[in-house]
């Protein structure tokens, strides 16, 4: 739907249209801006860019104020698709206070369409329920969650022994007032099974086939890492060769004096352009 503007209802008469949503992270305007003349729906600025970005090891560190700036560079880029700010480790957890302060600065100063937080506890639904109340959309994210790292050791699939819970956190998320809700690295089977009984859309990574949308890391599916293979990914592009290619071949042009050559030199009026 490229022109049109993405809401949080165009989500849902998509589901009920049985249409795919699709979903990817942007971190900066000119990524956002191919994103949304190819037609992705939903561009999430993930806390996922200290992993993809930065190198970290984990998604813990991400700061408020670099995600609140990603994101306006981000909306800039895609007016017209409806971009997520992603609550970081910290800004949410502590109160609903907290966690409403933080996502009207995503809403009042990046200029997002909604904000995500993980967790689907009474501790995360408490939040959601806040942040709505306050006139704020909220994605949920369930299953795999990344900002859990420390308390659950390792990242592991969620396999079919977690179906209760599972149903029971989409059926709280969504009472909560959520829009939609990500399932990360879900059994297809038990995706499906939640997606059956949920009310709002799922957005799967990892999660499967039977979901009502997908979404990955752009930096992921753009193969800028070579060395980063999870089942769950397809990559679409190998930048990691292309740009080291690119790299080689500006290097040697520099030391062997092949750029700049006459093409890119200003020269005195009169002369040459």
């Amino acid at each position: 739907m490229p022109g049109k503007q993405i809401t949080v209802k165009t989500l849902s008469s998509m589901r009920a249209r049985g249409e795919k949503i699709v979903a990817l992270t942007a971190y900066d305007y000119h990524t956002a801006r191919l994103e949304a003349l190819a037609g992705v729906h939903v561009i999430l600025v993930g806390d996922s860019f200290q992993m993809a970005v930065f190198g970290e090891e984990t998604t813990l560190g991400a700061e408020m104020d670099v995600l609140v700036a990603h994101t306006e560079a981000v909306k800039k880029g895609a007016p017209g698709s409806l971009v997520v700010g992603d609550m970081p480790f910290g800004s949410y957890q502590p109160s609903d206070e907290l966690a409403v302060s933080n996502a009207v600065r995503f809403i009042a100063e990046a200029g997002a369409d909604a904000v995500k937080l993980e967790g689907g506890n009474s501790s995360a639904v408490s939040r959601i329920r806040a942040i709505t109340e306050a006139g704020i959309p909220v994605m949920a994210h369930i299953g795999l969650q990344p900002q859990s790292i420390r308390s659950e050791g390792s990242y592991r699939v969620v396999r079919a022994d977690s179906r209760d819970k599972l149903i029971e956190q989409v059926k709280a998320v969504a009472e909560a007032g959520a829009f939609s809700v990500v399932l990360e690295m879900v059994e297809e089977e038990l995706a499906a099974q939640v997606t059956e009984v949920s009310d709002i859309p799922t957005i799967g990574i990892g999660a499967g086939r039977k979901v009502d949308g997908q979404i990955l890391v752009v930096n992921d599916m753009l193969g800028m890492n070579g060395d980063f293979n999870p089942k769950f990914l397809r990559k679409y592009a190998d930048l990691h060769s292309i740009m080291k290619d690119a790299f080689e071949r500006y290097a040697s042009d520099v030391t062997s004096g092949g750029f700049p050559c006459e093409e890119n030199v200003f020269r005195q009026r009169g002369g040459k352009s």
